[in-house]
């Protein structure tokens, strides 16, 4: 008995001398450090484990049908399809996501790089070709000429190319967010065919600019929320700032002409016709639409209104000039609130740009101003959670607060205190991802979680793409601080 027990007393020592042999050696080398992930890696690596199951939960079939919500805890789809502008948010955060990774590549983890780089390029092709169930075709009488386009609709239709695009069935700051991420899209792949849609959506949304005349001869100027509305607003303006400036940069340094409608500023009714460098057209658009806006929405407290509302006529209207048939211009002399923060956001986005490629000081001040303001507007501290930033996050703040935290990086490299804005971002949805998140989802409310109750916790789904692009957003800033 004595020599089984010390048979068993060896035989148990050999495995602990053999378990320790087989351990991790960074487990037991204290002179192996640790592997540690950067921030910006971290950062990125949550925005494509977030986009991921986005794509998995929100999207089906063949045509990437996406639904508008998605529950975690019930794995629950909703019937309703999302919009177009939905639809977009996807493309955005992949967008973020390869910018990211170019970065990081840029910055030596090239393994990173290659590893994602193109499976996400494969996505993003696909989600544009299946954006074309939101694709329709009509007839325009605009301020100037009337004109065939194939725009995006509001709602999706049952077939590509088929989708209801008349009326109010489209409107211009969807296909501005469009313009964005194609823009984006081209600066990441160099794919021409991205280039060439968002210049002939941007065609499309210019053509909406009310060119026509006061009686001093200047124009009434502001791009309607859409040709079946009369309303001006911030979100079918602001937003159009920036990619207008990325086009003047692609053009800067080449002869390429765009040839252009407008109203004679003399008689005020006479339409005509003129060419242009592309470079100087988008530049001087450019200009124009972010003067429009901060003339007319701009407010005592620094933030932006919603739009100009209170408008003669207050519908469409069309009028006769010399046999041809053209659209009324539009007075409006309402301003409307309430102030929201993305239309702040794509103006901060707007003068960073304009600073970064004109040089005009102004500029800076406006973004330096406005960064300030906005932040002092949006940001309430300890409202939720003590030592955290709360932002109203009712209706479609979620996504509407991207916008904000993307201008505070744009206008941060010429505005140091914007970092501290950032970083309030950066600590809600690492809060919200280390406390909450729940099979590959973040709740809507990341500083209080998710319901009790399962059924009650359904998030949208341009919500989750809207986290997933602000983290990738984030992996790209860190690198460039």
């Amino acid at each position: 008995m004595i020599q089984y027990r010390m048979m068993i007393t060896i035989w148990s020592l050999c495995l602990l001398l053999l378990s320790a042999c087989t351990e991790n050696p960074s487990d037991t080398d204290p002179k192996t450090p640790p592997v540690e992930v950067s921030l910006s890696e971290q950062n990125l690596t949550r925005a494509m484990e977030l986009t991921d199951k986005a794509v998995s939960a929100h999207f089906s079939g063949s045509g990437m049908a996406m639904a508008r919500y998605y529950n975690p805890y019930t794995g629950v789809r909703s019937d309703e399809t999302g919009s177009v502008w939905m639809y977009s948010a996807a493309i955005e955060a992949v967008n973020a996501i390869l910018h990211g990774l170019q970065a990081q590549k840029e910055n030596g983890n090239v393994a990173i790089y290659d590893a994602h780089f193109d499976r996400y390029a494969t996505l993003l092709g696909q989600l544009y070709d299946n954006a074309d169930y939101y694709l329709g075709t009509f007839e325009l009488v605009s301020f100037t000429q009337t004109k065939e386009w194939s725009v995006y609709g509001v709602n999706r239709g049952n077939a590509k190319g088929t989708a209801k695009v008349e009326g109010i069935e489209n409107v211009y700051d969807d296909q501005m967010w469009l313009i964005r991420e194609l823009l984006e899209s081209y600066k990441i792949t160099g794919e021409n065919a991205y280039l060439e849609k968002a210049e002939y959506l941007t065609d499309y949304v210019l053509d909406g600019w009310d060119s026509t005349r006061n009686p001093d001869g200047t124009e009434r100027g502001g791009i309607p929320w859409g040709p079946g509305y009369a309303t001006k607003h911030a979100c079918s303006n602001g937003p159009m700032v920036s990619p207008l400036v990325w086009l003047h940069e692609i053009y800067k340094d080449k002869s390429d002409e765009i040839t252009y409608r407008y109203i004679d500023a003399e008689d005020r009714k006479t339409r005509k016709t003129a060419s242009v460098k592309k470079s100087e057209y988008y530049a001087d658009f450019a200009k124009k639409v972010y003067e429009w806006q901060k003339s007319q929405l701009l407010r005592a407290d620094g933030v932006y209104d919603d739009m100009r509302g209170g408008c003669s006529p207050g519908s469409p209207q069309n009028e006769t000039i010399d046999g041809e048939v053209y659209r009324r211009g539009i007075t409006c002399n309402d301003r409307v609130g309430p102030a929201i923060s993305y239309n702040s956001g794509t103006m901060l986005s707007g003068a960073a740009d304009l600073y970064r490629a004109l040089g005009d000081g102004s500029y800076l001040d406006d973004a330096k101003k406005l960064s300030d303001d906005s932040f002092r507007y949006f940001a309430k501290a300890g409202e939720t959670k003590e030592g955290y930033y709360t932002y109203n996050i009712g209706g479609f703040n979620n996504w509407f607060n991207g916008v904000l935290m993307r201008g505070y990086v744009d206008v941060q490299p010429a505005h140091g205190a914007a970092a501290e804005y950032i970083d309030t971002f950066q600590k809600n949805l690492d809060y919200g991802y280390e406390n909450f998140l729940y099979e590959g989802f973040l709740p809507t409310n990341l500083l209080v979680g998710w319901s009790p109750t399962p059924n009650n916790n359904r998030t949208e789904g341009m919500f989750n793409f809207a986290f997933a692009a602000e983290y990738a957003v984030l992996s790209r800033y860190e690198l460039s601080k």
